[in-house]
C-alpha cells in the first residue's frame, strides 16, 4: 500500500510524508475541535477527549481520502502543463470530501457514541466548515509546494544533464576537428622536407611527429591542460617546423614557473603558432619572431604581421576552434587584437573553479 511504501510516497508526493501526516492530522483535528466545540474549554477533560476523538476520526478520514485523491490526480496529470487543471480538480475534491465526510462521519460518530452512552456533541454547520476547509487547503498547499519544488529540481537536473551531453559532443567534435587539421599541415611540412632535405632529416621529422601525436592521443580526451604540458607540446611542434624553416622561425618563450600549473585549452597554443607560420612570411630576409609570454593571467602570443604576397586560403579552423572551446568551458574568452603591425591573441589562464557549472562533469 502507498501509505506504508516509502519509495512510492516519495515518488508521488515529493517527500516522505509520514511524520508530516501525523503532525498535520493532529493540528487539523485540534483546530477542527476548537472551531466546532472548543471541547477542552467547554467540557470536563474526559468528555473533551471524547469530543476531540470525534474530530480526530473525521480528520483522519478527510486526510486519507484527500491524500488518495492527490496521488490519483498526480498519476493522471503528471506534466507541468496539467498543473492548473489538476489543482482546480483537487480544490473541488477537497471541498466535496470535507462536506461529505463531515456529514456522514459526524452523524455516524454521534450514533455510535449514543449507543455507548456518550455525548460527543458533534454537529455540522456551514460557518465552521468553511474555516476547516481553508485550513485543509493551506495544509495541502504544502504538499503541492513540495511536489512542485521536487519536480522543478528534477527538471532542471535533467536539463543540465542534457546540456552536458550536448557540450561534450561539441567539445569532442572540436577536438577531432583540430587533430586532422594538425596532421594535414604536418604532412605538408614532411613533403617539403622530403623535397628539400635528406632522407635522414625526413626520418627524424617522422620520429618527432610520432612523439607529438603520442601526446595528442594521450591528451585527446582532456578539455583542460596544464600550461607546462601545452608548452612541451608546442615546443615539440616548433622543433618539427624548424626542420623546414631553420633560423627563419624564431621563438621567444617567457613563461614564469609559477604559471606552469595554470590551465588552458589543449592544442590552443600550438594552433596559434601554426596560424602565425601559415599566414606570415618566414624567410631569411624576414624571419618570423613569435613571442609567448604571460600578462595579467593571460598566455599571450604575438608576432609582427608579415603578410604573404600570395594569401594562403584560410580554413578559419584555428582561431574559431579555440574560441568555441573556451566559450563552452568558461566565461573567460580569448582576446584577439590586430593593429596592422602586431597580431596578438591572449588565452585566459584558467582554474577548475572557472569552469561553467553545466560543464563541470564533462571532463573524461
Amino acid at each position: 500500500m502507498m501509505l506504508f511504501n516509502k519509495t512510492k510516497r516519495i515518488q508521488y508526493l515529493g517527500f516522505n510524508d509520514m511524520w508530516f501526516s501525523v503532525v498535520g492530522i493532529l493540528i487539523l483535528s485540534l483546530s477542527t475541535d476548537y472551531i466546532f466545540n472548543n471541547s477542552f474549554q467547554s467540557y470536563p477533560l474526559a468528555l473533551a477527549f471524547y469530543s476531540w476523538g470525534a474530530s480526530l476520526i473525521i480528520t483522519i478520514c478527510d486526510w486519507l481520502i484527500i491524500r488518495w485523491i492527490l496521488i490519483f490526480l498526480r498519476k493522471k496529470y503528471p506534466d507541468f502543463s496539467d498543473d492548473v487543471k489538476r489543482i482546480v480538480i483537487f480544490f473541488l475534491a477537497i471541498v466535496t470530501t470535507i462536506f461529505v465526510v463531515d456529514y456522514v462521519g459526524g452523524h455516524s460518530i454521534q450514533y455510535i457514541y449514543r449507543l455507548l452512552g456518550k455525548n460527543a456533541n458533534y454537529f455540522t454547520q456551514l460557518k465552521v466548515l468553511l474555516p476547516v476547509t481553508l485550513v485543509t487547503i493551506m495544509i495541502m498547499a504544502i504538499y503541492e509546494a513540495m511536489y512542485y519544488y521536487v519536480r522543478l529540481k528534477k527538471s532542471i537536473r535533467e536539463e543540465e544533464q542534457t546540456k552536458q551531453v550536448m557540450i561534450q559532443a561539441q567539445l569532442d567534435t572540436l577536438r577531432n576537428q583540430a587533430q586532422p587539421h594538425f596532421l594535414f599541415n604536418s604532412l605538408n611540412t614532411l613533403r617539403d622536407i622530403i623535397d628539400q632535405d635528406s632522407k635522414e632529416d625526413a626520418k627524424g621529422f617522422v620520429d618527432n611527429l610520432s612523439n607529438v601525436y603520442r601526446f595528442i592521443l594521450e591528451s585527446g580526451n582532456t578539455n583542460l591542460i596544464a600550461v607546462e604540458k601545452e608548452l612541451k607540446f608546442a615546443k615539440a611542434y616548433v622543433y618539427i617546423q624548424s626542420e623546414r624553416f631553420g633560423d627563419n622561425l624564431q621563438m621567444n618563450w617567457n613563461v614564469p614557473e609559477n604559471k606552469l600549473t595554470s590551465m588552458i585549452v589543449p592544442m590552443s597554443l600550438q594552433l596559434l603558432i601554426e596560424n602565425a607560420i601559415k599566414h606570415n612570411i618566414v624567410s631569411r630576409a624576414k624571419p618570423l619572431i613569435i613571442t609567448v609570454t604571460i600578462k595579467d593571467d593571460f598566455l599571450v602570443v604575438h608576432n609582427k604581421i608579415q603578410t604573404k604576397s600570395t594569401k594562403v586560403p584560410s580554413t578559419k579552423i584555428g582561431l574559431k576552434n579555440i574560441e568555441q572551446r573556451y566559450a563552452l568551458i568558461t566565461n573567460k574568452l580569448p582576446e584577439i587584437t590586430s593593429d596592422g603591425i602586431q597580431f596578438t591573441v591572449s588565452l585566459p589562464l584558467l582554474k577548475l573553479s572557472d569552469q561553467k557549472k553545466n560543464y563541470a562533469n564533462t571532463n573524461h
